[in-house]
This record gives C-alpha cells, structure tokens and sequence, in this order.
C-alpha cells in the first residue's frame, strides 16, 4: 500500500520556505527606502589609518588601563549574578501571565536606555551599571530559564506523588524538573556573562568608566594604536573565558567585585522624587495643556521617523546576518577545512562575535560616514558571526555516509546538497531567536547618530526632556514586544506536532 504524501500544509520544509522568503520579501521590500550611501571623502584612507593602527597596538597608552578592565568585570559579574538568581526565581512561575509579561517589558528595553534612566537620578555611579544590566537580563533569564523548565522530560516530576500541597509542588520542582533542567541553565549562564561582558563595555559610551569609556575617547581622537590594544584585550578576556570562568571560581570573583566595586550611589531623595512626579510627566499634564496635540507633534516629528528606520534597518540586518551565516558557518566546520585552517576560522569568529555591534557601528561611522550603512553592516557582521559559530559547532555533530566525505572539489556538492539542507532548520531557528535581540541593538544605534529610535532618545535626555524620552523608549519597547511575538509565533508554526512528524518529507 502506498503512503500517502504529506499536505503542503503540514510540510516542515515547505514552511522554512515560506518563512525564508518572507524574511527575505520583507527586507527587499525595505532596501528602496533606507538611506545606504557613503558619505565619507576618503573611507579609505581612514581605513588604512584603522589597519595601520591595528597592526600596531600601544597597550601602555591608557591611563587607568587596569581599572577600566575591573570595571568592566565587576559590572558585567555583579548585573549578571542578580539577574540570573531573580530571573531563576521568576522562572519558576513563568506559567503565569503576569510572570511572562513583567520579563518581555523588562528586557523590551535595551541596557543602554535602562543606562540613560538611571543616570538622571544616580549619576556616573557604579549603582546605575549594575542596575542597567541587571533589569533586562532578569527578563532575558526568566524567559530562557523558564522555557527550559518547561522542556525538560516530565518523565521523572510524574513519577512523584502528585498532591496539592504547595510542599510537594515544591518537591516536584527540586528534585525532579531542576536536575534536569540545571546543566542547560549553567550554561547558558555562562554564555550570557559573556553577552553581560559586551554590554559592560557598552556602557562605556554614556560615560561610565568601562573599557567603552577608553575606546570612545580613544577612536574620537584618532588614536587607532591605543583603541586596538583595548580591543586586543578584551578579545583575550573573551577568548579565555573557558579557563576563568570556573562555576567553583564565581563566588570568588563576586565578592572581589562587590569589594572593589560596591553597588553605591549618592542618592537624593528630592532629585528622585522629582524625575518620578515631575520630570517624566508629559509637558501638558504639568502645565494644563493638551496632550493629543502634544503627542500627535511627537509621532510625527520623532516616533514615526525612528520606527521606520529602525524597522528598516533591523530588517536588512536579519537578511544580512542569514547570508553572513551561510558563508561563514563552514569556517567551524570539519566537513569543510582542516585543523589549521578552522582554527583561522574560529579565530576569525571569536572576534567579529566579541566586539560589541555598537563599537563595529562606530568603526564603520569613522570609515564610511553616517548613514544606515555602518549600522547594517556592524548588525549583520556581528549577528552573522554569532549564528555562524552556532551553526558551525551543530555542522560537528552531523554523520555522514562515507561515500559523502569532501574530497576535493566535491565540497561545494557536499554543502549544498548534504550539509546545508541538514542545518537550515536550525539556522533559521536560532535566526527567529536573534530577530529580537537585532531589534533592540538597531534601536540602541540611535546614541551614536544614526537616525533609528534611540537617536531621538538620547537627543530627549541631552535637551532634558525627560517626558519626550519616556515615550519614546515606550514606543521602542513595544516595538521590541512586538517582533518577539512574531518571532515566537514564526517559532511554533515550524514546531507543530505534526510539521515535526514530516521534517524529512
């Protein structure tokens, strides 16, 4: 009897097809409209300048070299130790909807725009890095904490007496869902102290003394020498996290941090009561005007204009980072290239995926004058890498047949007829989970003048208008909601039931 083939409905590839070309639509769509030219005299001279200074690192021309770097460090260990111990805490509630909602509002907004709040009210204090970064990781860790207690096989929590006892529900939860769930909430602890890592330095542009602070300053004045070794360094405290980065060490390191580096700030309770009461109230509340005419003025004049070009360019920049990870995830893979030649690759990874998407946007403003160019490209570059390192380490696991193994020119076959169709799924779904994360990075390269949401931010809190400020963030948040529900919902159509029954067909 012959079997019958699966409706095109219920085809898993069909359906990566469709989502791939509607990603792909969507960005071509956007290209007409984005502003891509290079207005740079002489982008290659000031590229020269970039190489000749990276080829010549001066590692002793930052005063305060080693204080930046623990900076750096006690930041990024403190914002991320409370996040992951909230975010563990809420997790275990995440059914709830109120749980769920609370993590999408606080990772909606970027580090960088928690960063500019808090700077209103505790200053260039140690308190407002610690605060900027521990917000939206709790979001980010209660959403991955949470979706992986709830993967885990419920194998074992059945096998426990069930009542309704708040004492066994608690049982069932430490003894049989957290074993299990714990080796992949470790990890990816690990791997979100090194995101924490990035964002550290990040905040550096808004002025806390990080390893950002000195790469500004730094690239600002020309002193391309001076910002390698910044960079050289922080690729080497990258690059080294496997030795450091001990579970038995981290308390160590926490309370080293907390020692050199105590969450404090001068607070003054006037000031916060003001910015709270006053400051963040729109203008015609305070003072008895309208406030649809005052928030129409504002759409137009800022919120639509930032929207667009952040959707614009957030787009592009998932486009670009799908054809980046097609061409770079074989430079990881063993399928492709040899020993010598995939640690190139790696190497190549490392540091393209190390630096912050903000300082490659700030690299290529120097290079190629602003436009939406430099951010595209820092996006893509940045994104690419990160999923082609993924991609790559999943190819390591793929079993050939022996009559696949490359010899020769046969790898072009082998990648497009053997390797690529294996991986795609994957690709596109660590892709969906990146398309979040790219929205709020497109938002964020507003600070450096790039015309998408957080430009018109940052102008608001530059000009003291702290009211125009919050709804703009407001507005950029609820983009943010926005394309994690699209993504979530693009997410499940490609893992139904029975589209997982025909992944092969």
């Amino acid at each position: 009897m012959a079997e019958s083939l699966p409706s095109p409905s219920n085809n898993r590839a069909a359906e990566f097809r469709r989502i791939t070309l509607l990603l792909a639509l969507a960005a071509l769509f956007c290209l007409p409209w984005a502003d891509l030219e290079i207005t740079q005299v002489s982008p290659g001279a000031e590229l020269a300048r970039l190489l000749a200074g990276a080829l010549s690192p001066d590692f002793f021309a930052t005063e305060y070299l080693l204080e930046a770097i623990a900076t750096t460090l006690a930041f990024a260990l403190q914002g991320i130790a409370l996040a992951a111990l909230c975010g563990l805490l809420l997790a275990l509630f995440y059914r709830y909807p109120v749980v769920r909602v609370t993590a999408a509002l606080l990772r909606s907004v970027h580090e960088l725009f928690w960063a500019l709040m808090f700077l209103q009210v505790f200053g260039l204090s140690s308190l407002t890095g610690v605060l900027a970064l521990w917000i939206p990781y709790t979001g980010i860790f209660t959403k991955v904490f949470g979706e992986i207690l709830e993967e885990v096989d419920p194998a074992a929590e059945q096998a426990l007496p069930r009542s309704g006892e708040v004492a066994n529900a608690i049982s069932r939860l430490v003894y049989a869902r957290l074993p299990l769930a714990w080796p992949h909430i470790r990890h990816y602890t690990k791997y979100r102290l090194e995101c924490g890592l990035r964002s550290s330095v990040v905040l550096g542009f808004v002025g806390l003394p990080t390893l950002g602070y000195h790469l500004e300053t730094a690239f600002r004045q020309g002193l391309y020498s001076e910002a390698a070794a910044l960079l050289y360094l922080f690729y080497l405290i990258i690059a080294t996290m496997k030795w450091w980065c001990r579970a038995p060490l981290l308390p160590l390191y926490l309370g080293l941090a907390l020692w050199y580096l105590p969450p404090v700030a001068s607070i003054n309770g006037e000031l916060i009561l003001q910015f709270l009461t006053q400051d963040i109230v729109p203008a015609p509340l305070k003072n008895g005007g309208e406030l649809w005419p005052w928030f129409l003025r504002l759409w137009q004049e800022q919120i639509f204009p930032g929207l667009t070009d952040t959707l614009l360019l957030s787009q592009m920049a998932l486009l670009l980072t799908a054809l980046l990870t097609l061409i770079w995830f074989p430079l990881r893979s063993r399928w492709f290239f040899g020993r010598p030649l995939r640690a190139l690759g790696q190497g190549f990874l490392i540091v393209t995926r190390s630096t912050p998407e903000f300082v490659l946007a700030f690299v290529g403003l120097l290079i190629l004058g602003p436009s939406l160019l430099p951010a595209l490209l820092a996006l893509g570059i940045h994104n690419g890498a990160i999923i082609g390192h993924l991609v790559g380490g999943y190819t390591q696991e793929l079993k050939l047949r022996p009559d696949d193994a490359p010899t020769g020119y046969s790898r072009v076959g082998l990648y497009f007829y053997q390797v690529l169709p294996r991986v795609y799924p994957q690709l596109i779904t660590w892709l969906l989970y990146r398309w979040e994360i790219i929205q709020r990075e497109t938002a964020i390269l507003g600070v450096l003048g790039i015309t998408t949401l957080g430009f018109y931010i940052d102008s608001a809190f530059e000009e003291f208008r702290f009211d125009r400020a919050m709804v703009l963030i407001g507005a950029a948040a609820l983009l943010n909601v926005a394309v994690d529900a699209t993504a979530r919902a693009l997410r499940a159509r490609l893992q139904r039931g029975e589209r997982l029954a025909n992944r092969d067909a």
